[in-house]
């Protein structure tokens, strides 16, 4: 099962999605990371962020492309931390999808759902500044939105993390037989 956890930067959703991954009980638990650490801020970043989960239990899979072709233990609940990260990277690097990105990350999260028991995919609200962006940023945010629509859809729970207060505009319970 598929739960969407967005919000803006540093809203307190990367600590929401370790909890929940952490509640969902006694499974392997396995941290995508897909932000490629390419200066000063970025190992930063990804130093705070191995120090929040430290005690968690978390094995960490380093992915910055080919989602699809990550394998996990068995009963395993995943952290997929983060699409923006990933969109970025399907974008830009040179072994990325370039213009498939939507199917690629798709294919790769259904990868991810035939595996575990759990999928928890974090995600940025970018969307909500006003600003006018150059064509490239405005593709990367059309990627990002549709990915991010398609994932809602699909997952049982989405939230929306606000100044480190869960919002949750989805939660359906999966019924029998799905």
């Amino acid at each position: 099962m598929i739960t969407l956890i967005t919000g803006g930067s540093g809203s307190g959703k990367s600590a929401y999605a370790e909890q929940k991954v952490v509640e969902f009980g006694d499974f392997n638990r396995i941290y995508i990371a897909t932000m490629y650490p390419f200066d000063e801020e970025s190992h930063q970043r990804i130093a705070r962020h191995r120090a929040m989960r430290a005690e968690k239990n978390f094995s960490t899979v380093e992915c910055y492309v080919g989602l699809k072709n990550v394998k996990i233990p068995k009963h395993s609940c995943v952290l997929l931390e983060c699409l923006s990260n990933l969109t970025a990277n399907e974008m830009f690097q040179e072994n990325g999808a370039k213009e498939k990105v939507v199917e690629e990350i798709l294919e790769g999260v259904k990868n991810l759902d035939k595996q575990a028991e759990q999928v928890v995919i974090v995600t940025n609200e970018i969307f909500s500044d006003g600003i006018e962006y150059d064509e490239e940023t405005k593709q990367y945010q059309k990627y990002l939105g549709e990915i991010n629509a398609r994932l809602a859809a699909w997952a049982k729970e989405v939230t929306e993390v606000v100044y480190g207060i869960p919002v949750q505009p989805k939660n359906t319970e999966r019924k029998e037989g799905q």
